[in-house]
């Protein structure tokens, strides 16, 4: 479910923003009328229960389901989860896509909507300029041509099967009697849902690319530094990948000169040269900071923007576990949602043939058939996000005739496309197409009133004195990523597994495995652009000249994969996948640095060379580990510094002592979380160009004074103005982890140095910054906790909010406490192992999560172990709504039962499917 994602406040004009306003309230108070009921709030709560309750999935009993094979059984656990037995494969997903609806129809119905960029007919006009610019990128378009040209028949029946379950589940239901939500929603349209289709499964696989998409952003910040910094400190804010502290995933190997293919075994070669266009963005800085701004109000289904994106897995061999077999482990981390985006499932059939050819369970996604992560009969596997550079900006010559390229002007492809909007008047957009792509920078509505003297059959105006920005993309082909998930969930040994791994094309995904065998493996998949002139794809390039082209994919067979390599382990966690000097083709500039792939690859060398065994109590407790590599960097130095000020000195002592890990109730962690937010703001945040502007709450902390009372100190924190309106602030990411670890040493760098604030002289030095940092941070958070620091804890700053992303995300509080849960106070932190994630930009609330946790004990399946976010339910009063959430935020794990005789003993309701 869109995790950006605000309901409409009904029809308005959105030029007339108090006309919207009022519609908004308007309609908000309607659904907090019909919430009230739903909830069993005062007057009508009888019928409200009802109402309730129709919605809810029947799970005992039979069913009779229209066109089924035979009967098919829907076991669920205690906390709802379902395992389902057929004896066909068109049974099984037909099944699945109604167990699927029963439990999640409206967030399938709202996902459908997005990745169509239809989410104004459900929400009206507030959607608008999110549905036109996925009209533009034309995410639909490319899933119909999938199905129709690309993908096996047998995905596309299993496709049609799922739709057909789905169906079935719809056939003959009102919107109330499917979900609370449409009760609500259809107070303020006419609504209806309508039928599922093979597509709007495929088309997810397209939202997931997006939010997996690699370095757009960086392209255009790199792009915009150059209005404020030369070369050298850009340079600075994007060190290389630190290949000597922190391991890449693939530490030998290469492509072969003699057969032309990866080989773990083979001597690694010299890399590919690297060049970047000189001045192709000069002058283009509006343009690219108006497409910034565009892509941040697009809904973010996996993480907030594309910030923090990552996962942790890692498989060890059976000869280092107390088990004897591998053990492997994943926690993919993504914006916390309600429900979470995945849904637990088995899916198994009776008897293997060539008919019924599964026997899997794992992660789901509602909507789409098939596990995702998970285990069959014979592997495992896990996914984290290999983050290639799949994506490129191309800025456009373009004029009324076309834009141009190789020194001639082309006609653009162009399209037509109208939005409906629920509520109001229609919305026509015309979509302009270059060889490089579609012209993304169209749908800015900064340059909306830019240049109108286009012709009628070219609506769409010429914009920004001639210039336009495109986007290549992988995703915007069709592919055979839908294959792949088939393939995967019937691979029984590595070779099997490779084969899926080659249609796995968008979006690009480290994926690590185990079999009964004893194997363990990595394979690095996707489809990745070879650029011509070696150019890295770090800034945007001018899309007029062929140079910048693309020229190729990286083969299959030469992307790199490991199968059991002497250390006995494989990590991915979103660090480089081999050592770039020494590999081909370039894969990205743009890797995650390491902090958490090099935490776990340190725990677990540690065990082995230590002698002992890795348990699976062992990976769950490594899942939770909470280190700070930052902290265990700058607390050192930050210990040195005279403090003065008797209260700065007295957080200062938080840190005596502290072992780096960041518990719930650190207030060590606290404060240190503190001193480097602000860290980041005095020697970056004020340097870096407005363009980049990440909005946040208050971080202008004012003067830490020598003198005065405690308390004034309190008051002036609170009363802090909004941070410097002509500067950006850093995210706090691991990226900043390298830049600060570059500079650490260097007392008089320039990056430490800052002008006189109010009371406070100029900093000169990294000593001088550290120690005003810290000041700030005693300052900030005796504002948010208080004065006291025995009460301090890092969990009352660090707070997770479950929201429903539709609904739930704007409105009064009723209608919130009716939808939302929370707050929990976490550990972990900002790429701990336990990256429960926070934006230095803007505070220290939770923004991304593990979002699920497993750990698959390969071959002795029943004793693996795994956790949701939040329930099986989609469904807000549901007892399993959010009931795993507790155990999730104490690091627990469920027991996960997969063979017949597991499965049912933890049976609690049957139903039967019948034709």
């Amino acid at each position: 479910m869109p995790a950006n994602t605000t309901a409409s406040s009904g029809p308005s004009d959105p030029k007339k923003p108090g006309r919207r306003k009022k519609g908004r309230r308007a309609r908000l108070l309607v659904l907090v009328l019909v919430l009230a009921l739903v909830a069993g709030v005062g007057y009508g709560a009888y019928w409200s229960v009802s109402t309730v309750r129709a919605s809810y999935p029947q799970t005992t009993g039979s069913i009779t389901l229209d066109g089924l094979g035979g009967e098919v059984e829907v076991k669920r656990d205690a906390y709802g989860i379902p395992q389902i037995y057929a004896d066909t494969d068109d049974d099984l997903f037909r099944a699945q896509g109604f167990v699927q609806a029963q439990d999640r129809f409206w967030e399938m119905d709202v996902r459908r909507h997005m990745t169509s960029g239809r989410l104004s007919e459900m929400f009206g006009s507030g959607q608008v300029e999110t549905d036109a610019f996925l009209r533009t990128l034309g995410w639909r378009q490319v899933a119909q041509k999938e199905y129709d040209e690309v993908l096996s028949e047998e995905t596309k029946k299993n496709l049609q099967s799922y739709a057909a379950g789905v169906n079935a589940y719809l056939k003959g239901k009102q919107g109330r009697d499917i979900s609370v939500e449409y009760a609500a929603l259809g107070l303020t349209n006419d609504y209806r849902p309508g039928e599922w289709t093979p597509v709007d499964s495929v088309a997810w696989l397209k939202a997931m690319a997006w939010d997996l998409r690699g370095n757009m952003q960086d392209e255009i910040d790199r792009s915009l530094l150059t209005s404020r910094l030369d070369k050298s400190q850009i340079e600075d804010l994007y060190p290389g990948y630190p290949y000597e502290e922190h391991k890449p995933i693939v530490e030998r190997g290469a492509v072969s000169p003699v057969t032309g293919k990866f080989d773990p075994e083979a001597t690694p070669q010299g890399g590919p040269e690297s060049t970047t266009p000189q001045g192709a963005a000069d002058g283009l800085n509006t343009q690219l900071a108006a497409l910034s701004d565009t892509l941040d109000e697009i809904p973010a289904l996996l993480g907030p923007n594309g910030n923090g994106i990552g996962s942790n897995s890692w498989v060890v061999s059976g000869e280092h576990t107390t088990t004897g077999k591998a053990l492997l482990a994943n926690d993919p981390h993504l914006a916390p949602m309600l429900p979470s985006l995945w849904y637990q499932m088995g899916l198994h059939c009776r008897k293997l043939s060539e008919s019924c050819q599964y026997d899997t369970a794992g992660y789901t996604f509602s909507g789409m058939p098939g596990v995702i992560i998970g285990h069959n009969q014979d592997i495992a596997w896990g996914l984290t996000n290999l983050g290639a550079d799949v994506t490129d900006l191309f800025l456009e010559k373009v004029s009324d005739d076309g834009y141009l390229y190789d020194g001639r002007t082309r006609p653009f492809t162009v399209r037509e496309e109208t939005i409906k909007v629920a509520g109001g008047r229609d919305r026509k957009i015309t979509v302009r197409q270059t060889n490089n792509g579609p012209l993304v920078s169209d749908r800015s509505k900064e340059l909306d009133q830019v240049g109108q003297k286009a012709t009628v059959s070219n609506a769409a105006p010429d914009r920004a004195d001639g210039y336009a920005v495109a986007l290549k993309w992988t995703a915007l082909q069709p592919g055979r990523s839908m294959d792949a998930v088939f393939a995967l969930n019937r691979a029984k040994d590595f070779t099997t597994f490779r084969a899926a791994a080659e249609f796995f094309e968008v979006p690009s995904q480290n994926l690590i495995y185990a079999d009964t065998e004893g194997n363990i493996g990595y394979q690095a998949p996707g489809k990745i652009p070879v650029r011509s002139k070696g150019y890295d794809g770090t800034v945007p390039a001018p899309g007029w000249d062929p140079r910048y082209r693309w020229t190729d994919y990286v083969p299959f067979d030469e992307l790199p994969y490991e199968y059991n390599p002497e250390r006995g382990y494989i990590v991915t966690a979103n660090q480089a996948v081999i050592d770039e000097s020494t590999y081909p083709y370039l894969l990205t500039k743009d890797w995650g640095y390491g902090a958490r792939s090099q935490r776990i690859n340190d725990l677990i060398a540690k065990k082995i060379k230590g002698g002992e065994k890795i348990s699976t109590d062992d990976m769950q407790k490594t899942q939770m580990d909470n280190f700070s590599e930052i902290a265990a960097l700058l607390v050192p130095e930050l210990r040195k510094i005279n403090v003065s000020d008797p209260s700065v000195r007295e957080a200062q002592k938080l840190l005596d002592g502290w072992d780096y890990t960041q518990e719930p109730d650190s207030a060590a962690a606290a404060y240190f979380n503190g001193v480097w937010r602000n860290i980041l703001k005095l020697a970056f945040g004020n340097k870096l160009p407005k363009e980049m502007r990440v909005e946040g709450d208050c971080l202008n902390v004012p003067p830490a004074r020598n003198s005065g009372p405690l308390d004034e100190q309190r008051t002036l924190v609170r009363e802090c103005g909004q941070r410097d309106g002509d500067s950006a602030q850093p995210d706090g990411g691991d990226r900043w982890f390298q830049v600060v670890r570059e500079l650490v040493d260097d007392q008089d760098n320039e990056w430490w140095k800052a002008p006189a604030r109010g009371r406070d002289g100029a900093l000169e030095s990294r000593d001088d910054l550290f120690a005003r940092a810290m000041a700030d941070a005693r300052w900030e958070l005796t504002a948010k906790l208080g004065k006291n620091i025995d009460t301090w804890s890092w969990g009352r700053l660090h707070r997770l909010m479950l929201t429903n992303q539709t609904l739930g995300a704007e409105g009064p509080d009723l209608l919130k406490r009716a939808l939302n849960r929370g707050p929990w106070n976490l550990g972990g932190g900002e790429a701990a192992v336990n990256a429960t994630g926070w934006n230095a930009a803007s505070g220290y609330e939770v923004v991304w999560v593990p979002s699920m946790r497993m750990v698959v004990n390969v071959g002795d399946w029943d004793k693996s172990r795994w956790i949701n976010l939040t329930g099986a339910s989609g469904h807000a009063f549901s007892a399993h709504y959010t009931d795993q959430t507790d155990k999730w935020a104490e690091g627990e794990l469920l027991d996960w039962s997969f063979a017949p005789n597991a499965v049912s003993e933890s049976t609690v309701d049957t139903l039967t499917l019948k034709p």
